[in-house]
């Protein structure tokens, strides 16, 4: 036999932020996994082809430093997309000693705005950098078909760390829009 707080239904503005919270988490969780492994993968090859490149990447080393912290900060947002999943999860429960409550849910979702913002200006720092040495690359060579510095030339191992920054950008974007939307939806109630 049902007791009465067995049967009672959580109330429909409480369901609706938790599918909310959840689904958001979701989507978040599956667009900046898929855009960690993508960007994690381009560095990877952009970091060991510079050991068997016959020249050494100049000035590249920052691109990739700012990326792969960049990256370090995306797998923290990849977990707490994750977490929000969760929260969703114990906010739809019927029994609402398990609820956390509306402060912890905003605080927490604050700390994923944070980290999406620091991860994208991360990935920014080392977008920026490698463009300023693929530009300065560019303009150093001589116009023509003559390359006299082999050193100039603008190599594809040089772009896959321009890649991997603006892969990193792409999924702090979407956590930084996740969060804000979530944050925006748990203040309305």
């Amino acid at each position: 036999m049902q007791t009465q707080s067995e049967t009672r239904a959580i109330a429909p503005e409480i369901q609706s932020i938790a599918n909310t919270i959840r689904i958001t988490g979701w989507i978040a969780f599956w667009i900046q996994l898929g855009l960690a492994v993508v960007s994690g993968l381009t560095l990877l090859f952009a970091a060991t082809g510079r050991g068997f490149a016959e020249q050494p990447i100049a000035g590249l080393g920052v691109g990739i430093f700012w990326a792969g912290c960049g990256i370090l900060v995306l797998l923290f947002s990849v977990y707490w997309d994750f977490r929000y999943t969760r929260i969703g999860k114990r906010l739809g429960n019927i029994n609402p000693a398990l609820h956390p409550s509306k402060a912890d849910t905003v605080k927490v979702i604050r700390w994923g705005i944070i980290a999406a913002l620091i991860g994208m200006l991360l990935n920014l720092l080392g977008a920026g950098s490698t463009i300023g040495v693929l530009v300065a690359k560019s303009i150093s060579q001589p116009p023509g078909v003559a390359i006299t510095d082999p050193y100039k030339i603008i190599r594809a191992l040089d772009v896959f760390v321009a890649v991997a920054n603006i892969n990193g950008i792409a999924a702090h974007f979407v956590g930084t829009i996740s969060s804000l939307w979530l944050f925006e939806r748990v203040n309305q109630h």
